[in-house]
């Protein structure tokens, strides 16, 4: 049998209503380094790169002549 971790007292925290998930979630990340949470995301396929990017931003489609206009309004 296996020993009982501090992972195993925060999900106990939480699993027994002391503190809610968002609360944990929230001091969880805040703890962690940015590098961190960027690794977390990674390791779990939520990094940018395992989205489609139009998806993932939900940026308005805008036309080529649009963009072009954008990029130089002289062009």
């Amino acid at each position: 049998m296996g020993y009982y971790t501090s992972r195993d007292e925060a999900l106990d925290l939480i699993e027994n209503g002391i503190v809610s998930a968002e609360a944990m979630l929230t001091m969880c990340l805040k703890y962690m380094s940015t590098d961190d949470v960027a690794d977390m995301l990674d390791c779990n396929e939520l990094s940018k790169r395992f989205s489609d990017e139009d998806d993932y931003y939900d940026e308005p489609d805008v036309d080529e002549a649009q963009e072009w206009y954008d990029f130089d309004p002289d062009c």
